[in-house]
This record gives structure tokens, C-alpha cells and sequence, in this order.
């Protein structure tokens, strides 16, 4: 099972190679890795999205848990929370036809337009994982020269007040 994990980390050097080093020496796989300073620039999050079964995922939770410089790790997948990720695809439209084809499919999709070439268009499109997958596979057969993918990121619509103080960089109040 697909799942998604959210790690905050302190922003030092190596510290992603830690957390990417313990999946490695597990043998786990990382589909999508995402990372970016939060409101406090000392603090990073993860999001990262890996494959296995509840017991896997939750030893893996542990050992990153572990690491010194980890400050909360949360499994998302089990919990309210909202996913995106991004997608921009250079796509062939040499033909007339192809192009209002593919121009239909991305009004379609709620897509964008992000570049208009002689023979081509770059699209632009944010969304589920799944949808962005669909999209893809939509636009194939158009044919597909470059594509390149962020990544998933995901926030948890109701975050405990220990996670939100860390991520903002304050501190709790007891």
C-alpha cells in the first residue's frame, strides 16, 4: 500500500541523506521525495511517499523517529489530509487536429497551458497523484518528450499543536 510520510527535520547538512539512508539499508523503495524549509528556515519538511504493508511502514516510522535531528514524523495516510502534486509535459501537437485534441483534454482536466511551441505545447497540472497519472497516460499517445514531476507534498488539514509550533518556528505554550 502507497503511503505518505511528513517529517519534520531540523535544516542541517546530511540530514536527508540520514533519513534516505535508512530506507536504502531497509531496502525500501522512495517514490516521491519532497523537501522544503517551513515558516522557521532551521526546520525542513519531508514528504515522502514510500510502498509497503501497516507493519513495514510503522517500524520504518520508528527508525526515522529515531534519527537526532528528527523532530516528528507522521504517517498521513491514515489521517485527514490533503495531497498535490505537479506535472509539467512537453507533448507533440505537429498536426492541427492533435493540438485542439490535446488543448480539449487540458480544459478538460483543469490543466494550464504553460507554453506554446511551433510543434508542441509544455502543460502544466497540478493535482492527485492518480489524476496526475491519468493525465499522463491521456497524453501518451500524443507522444510524450520530457516530463518531469515534483513529487508529492501533503499537509495535514488538522495538525496537533506540538507539530504546528515546531513547523512556525514558536514555541508551545504549557
Amino acid at each position: 500500500m502507497r503511503h505518505t510520510l511528513s517529517i519534520v527535520v531540523e535544516n542541517h547538512y546530511g540530514e536527508l541523506a540520514r533519513i534516505v539512508g535508512l530506507f536504502s539499508a531497509r531496502g525500501y523503495n522512495i517514490e516521491s521525495l519532497t523537501v522544503a524549509e517551513t515558516l522557521d528556515p532551521a526546520i525542513s519538511c519531508v514528504t515522502l511517499v514510500t510502498s509497503g504493508d501497516d507493519r513495514a511502514i510503522e517500524q520504518i516510522v520508528k527508525q526515522v523517529n529515531k534519527l537526532v535531528r528528527v523532530l516528528h514524523v507522521a504517517d498521513l495516510t491514515g489521517s485527514d489530509h490533503f495531497e498535490r502534486e505537479m506535472v509539467l509535459i512537453n507533448v507533440r501537437t505537429e498536426t492541427r487536429t492533435a493540438m485542439h485534441t490535446v488543448l480539449s483534454l487540458v480544459a478538460n482536466d483543469h490543466c494550464r497551458v504553460a507554453e506554446v511551441m511551433e510543434d508542441g505545447l509544455i502543460i502544466e497540472a497540478t493535482g492527485e497523484w492518480k489524476d496526475v497519472n491519468a493525465l499522463v497516460n491521456k497524453l501518451a499517445p500524443f507522444g510524450i518528450r520530457h516530463i518531469v514531476r515534483t513529487g508529492t507534498v501533503a499537509v495535514c488539514k488538522h495538525p496537533g499543536e506540538e507539530v504546528m509550533s515546531l513547523m512556525s518556528g514558536k514555541a508551545v505554550e504549557t
